[in-house]
């Protein structure tokens, strides 16, 4: 249905290249320190020495830092949108106030599940509708605007766990109470109400999903800008959010299917005649008639 990949028994590309820079890394330390060993055993593949650049030739430009030897190539990613008629089915599934509310924000604001999980009562701004996060690794705040649909959930979701959230509390907490208490929602217990979701729909939706969603429902509403969604995002480099002008694969599936569907209605020349704007006679002497 989402036309994802499910994860492998195996480790991922991306998680190799990590494993082994991270590897190779721990190895240049010791050696720098001198208690190493002679050799470092997670090598570059690179054509001459082990240094950047070692013996470069004037006559040819600087090459960029050799990757690993044993690095798997990464395939080309794009970025996963939440199709609307799949989204109005994922959105029906949730089965409480807070997790509705929680993929409003999420889709209308592009926040991570993370940064939204750290909001408190004072990071609401009812009468302007915003909220308050921290980015991930600047840990700037920023106030992002939301859909009026989201913070009607968050006062339904409000209202189920007591009716008020203090400037101080946190926004996000168990629905049900423990200990008396409705503790905060963490990380991983949102990622349990998505897998519970997914498994009822055969779907495997991500959180991560409802933040390339919101930017592409963004950028192709075309009254905000690439910069625009720049700062929305929170993205340092513009080059980040360029990844969501990639072509879509709804909809250009949708412009094939109406290009087969209404072929047949498309006038074809004739043989023999002449299209374009072309004077006839003037053919006919180039080419000694009309073909």
């Amino acid at each position: 249905m989402t036309r994802k990949r499910n994860l492998g028994d195996g480790y991922a590309p991306a998680t190799i290249r990590h494993s082994n820079a991270v590897v190779r890394a721990f190895y240049e330390f010791w050696l720098e320190r001198g208690e190493g060993p002679l050799t470092n055993p997670v090598v570059l593949d690179r054509e001459r020495g082990a240094r950047a650049n070692a013996h470069h030739n004037p006559m040819t430009a600087f090459r960029l830092e050799g990757r690993l030897r044993y690095n798997p190539p990464l395939p080309k990613r794009y970025p996963r949108c939440v199709p609307d008629d799949l989204w109005d089915a994922l959105f029906a599934a949730m089965s409480c106030n807070r997790d509705k509310a929680f993929l409003e924000f999420a889709v209308s604001t592009g926040a991570r599940a993370a940064e939204l999980l750290g909001m408190h009562g004072a990071d609401i701004d009812w009468g302007e509708q915003l909220i308050r996060v921290i980015r991930k690794g600047t840990r700037a705040e920023q106030w992002l605007p939301a859909s009026p649909e989201a913070f009607v959930w968050l006062r339904l979701y409000i209202q189920d766990i007591g009716g008020a959230v203090g400037a101080g509390e946190v926004v996000w907490r168990t629905v049900n109470l423990f200990g008396g208490v409705h503790l905060p929602l963490t990380y991983d217990t949102l990622r349990a109400v998505l897998r519970r979701t997914n498994t009822k729909l055969g779907t495997n939706w991500t959180m991560h999903d409802l933040r390339h969603t919101c930017a592409i429902r963004m950028l192709r509403d075309g009254r905000l800008s690439l910069r625009d969604v720049q700062t929305i995002l929170g993205h340092t480099h513009l080059s980040s959010t360029q990844i969501y002008l990639e072509q879509r694969e709804d909809e250009l599936f949708a412009r094939v299917r109406d290009f087969h569907a209404n072929r047949d209605q498309i006038p074809q020349p004739s043989p023999g005649s002449v299209t374009g704007s072309y004077d006839p006679d003037d053919l006919a002497v180039l080419f000694g008639g009309v073909r």
